[in-house]
């Protein structure tokens, strides 16, 4: 092929950066899909980042398809922001995939990179399912996940969820309560927020420098 793009210092970070996206989404979505990520600076050897390359028998370094080129085409020519195309094909056992290519924009809103998905439709129905489901407790862990509207409602039942947990310790004695608290809350992250550390002592009834206090002793 022999085609190539320059690409700056900018650009190739940004692509870089995709390649913990890739891991986050194979994750996700479970050994059905396929998560490739190409860079347009080297057709011969676009694929630098490839999850479950087994649908299509490929690894880091093949080049780009012609399906890909075809792809990268349409959105090119779709004029205004690039958007992904999803469309249907087959592996080279003729096997069905799903796919969606994805242009990753650079410097100066160029296409310098693709991130393709593609989901094998053999997948049996209930790896698919096992993989969204929680059928048992093994291979992860469940987590309470608090959806709220504003930063103090986060803060406020962050705060309460760890006051309970407290409590009901009883091997945190009456004098360690706070301590315990902030050191929880600390590690939950809510001292990283805007005023977390004033809007959570208020909540835990303390002061500022009692928070202060604590988490200086933690470090």
């Amino acid at each position: 092929m022999s085609e190539q793009m320059a690409l700056t210092p900018v650009d190739r970070a940004i692509l870089e950066s995709y390649k913990a996206v890739l891991d986050g989404f194979s994750s996700y979505f479970g050994e059905g899909y396929e998560m490739v990520l190409h860079s347009l600076e080297d057709y011969d050897h676009s694929v630098i980042k490839i999850v479950n390359g087994y649908h299509t028998s490929r690894v880091e370094g093949a080049p780009i398809t012609d399906l890909a080129l075809s792809m990268l085409e349409k959105i090119r020519s779709q004029g205004g922001e690039p958007k992904a195309v999803t469309y249907f094909t087959q592996n080279r056992r003729g096997e069905p995939l799903k796919s969606s290519t994805i242009p990753i924009l650079g410097e100066g809103g160029r296409i310098i990179g693709l991130l393709c998905m593609n989901f094998y439709l053999n997948t049996p129905f209930r790896q698919v399912i096992g993989d969204f489901v929680p059928l048992s407790t093994e291979g992860g862990e469940l987590h309470a996940e608090t959806f709220t509207d504003n930063v103090d409602e986060l803060i406020g039942n962050a705060v309460a969820e760890v006051r309970r947990q407290v409590e009901a310790d009883e091997a945190v004695t009456a004098s360690n309560k706070n301590k315990e608290m902030v050191r929880r809350l600390e590690a939950k992250g809510i001292f990283n927020l805007k005023d977390g550390v004033a809007k959570a002592a208020q909540a835990l009834r303390i002061s500022k420098n009692t928070v202060y206090l604590h988490l200086r002793n933690l470090k």
